[in-house]
């Protein structure tokens, strides 16, 4: 059975998918930009604010679901250039405590709204 997840405290999807969904005990979040849900404008300044609004908008999901960042199992990010990497990192790895998810870390040509990163996550409740 599959389970749709939608909080009003994350942003709305910007095309036909859902912010996230639960298969059984696997959770499924969509990829994130770093849109404020209050006021549905990008955030934009630098790579870290960015990356600071995309894991915020990943932990509502998660939490709406049930799920908070402990029970990610893997991560996509996606960068618009892989010389953001160390900062996205940074900011990234300062959500997780130990027993890091599997990940994969990926430069692509263009991202949705022109972002500078992008962040999809699995998540598993055993």
């Amino acid at each position: 059975m599959k389970s749709i997840i939608h909080t009003e405290l994350a942003p709305s999807p910007i095309g036909p998918y859902s912010q996230a969904v639960q298969a059984g005990n696997m959770l499924y979040v969509s990829g994130q930009i770093a849109i404020d849900p209050e006021t549905n404008e990008l955030i934009q300044g630098d790579i870290e604010d960015e990356t600071k609004r995309v894991m915020l908008n990943i932990q509502t999901i998660l939490s709406a679901a049930g799920y908070n960042f402990a029970d990610i199992v893997k991560t996509s990010i996606f960068l618009s250039d892989m010389k953001l990497f160390a900062r996205v990192n940074g900011v990234y790895g300062s959500y997780f405590n130990s027993d890091f998810p599997a990940r994969e870390t990926i430069a692509v040509l263009g991202l949705p709204k022109n972002v500078n990163v992008e962040i999809s996550v699995t998540a598993y409740k055993g």
